[in-house]
């Protein structure tokens, strides 16, 4: 094989490896949940996904916020909006 070649090979190894379930940062112990079933659980509780595109200071002040909170990005956005609604 040439060089090349392997180095192709070498990536699609690191690529199949990286995309298996469980791979990444942060979840070596952390259950694996189907992104169906995650998507049940999330209609259970009348969750509905929504995109927005927010200024990168504003992103960086809501992770702020919710780690100084001890919570997730989707508490704090929920609360924020809801505190802005009501005012």
């Amino acid at each position: 094989m040439k060089k090349t070649e392997l180095a192709k090979a070498d990536a699609k190894k690191l690529m199949g490896k990286m995309g298996a379930p469980g791979a990444g940062f942060g979840n070596a112990n952390s259950a694996v949940i189907d992104k169906r079933e995650q998507r049940k659980r999330d209609q259970a509780l009348g969750l509905v996904p929504f995109a927005v595109k927010l200024n990168d200071e504003l992103v960086k002040r809501l992770h702020a916020l919710a780690t100084e909170r001890g919570q997730d990005m989707n508490q704090t956005v929920a609360e924020v909006l809801l505190k802005g609604l009501d005012a």
